[in-house]
């Protein structure tokens, strides 16, 4: 019988503690905050998109359309976003911030920043341009375009 690899031979698995270690921390901040990570994502998209459809929504961060439907209606019962008819076509609507959510993303994005800097910080400069660009080039190579949400 041939020996079989340790489960901490395997690059991912290291990947994989780090990498629920920072989610897990970042799902408690954003839960505080009364959103989801997802939901998060969601209203960083729009931050910087704009106004945008569901459908155009849904390519840019690598979901379906029925994803994005089910994310936008707790974001707009929330009061997070709003939901406007598109004036080009009747048919459609475009999904934007609301002021309330406006507001948040920007307390969001500072939790991003701290919990960034509570797991990497402990790496100097150098290391942690060096994990980025790996991780980076990793995404690049292998063609992943989703955007991480959970």
């Amino acid at each position: 019988m041939q020996p079989i690899s340790n489960l901490t031979d395997h690059t991912g698995y290291w990947l994989r503690v780090v990498s629920n270690a920072v989610s897990q921390s970042f799902t408690r901040k954003v839960a505080d905050e009364g959103v989801t990570v997802a939901e998060w994502v969601f209203m960083r998209m729009l931050y910087e998109v704009g106004a945008v459809s569901p459908s155009v929504l849904a390519q840019k961060m690598g979901m379906t359309k029925g994803a994005i439907s089910r994310l936008a209606d707790r974001l707009l019962e929330k009061k997070l976003i709003e939901q406007t008819d598109d004036p080009n076509d009747r048919r459609a609507h475009n999904l934007s911030l609301s002021k309330s959510g406006r507001r948040k993303v920007p307390v969001l994005s500072k939790l991003a920043d701290e919990n960034d800097a509570e797991y990497f910080d402990v790496l100097n400069a150098r290391e942690r341009d060096a994990l980025s660009k790996i991780l980076k080039a990793l995404v690049e190579r292998r063609r992943l375009s989703n955007v991480p949400v959970d």
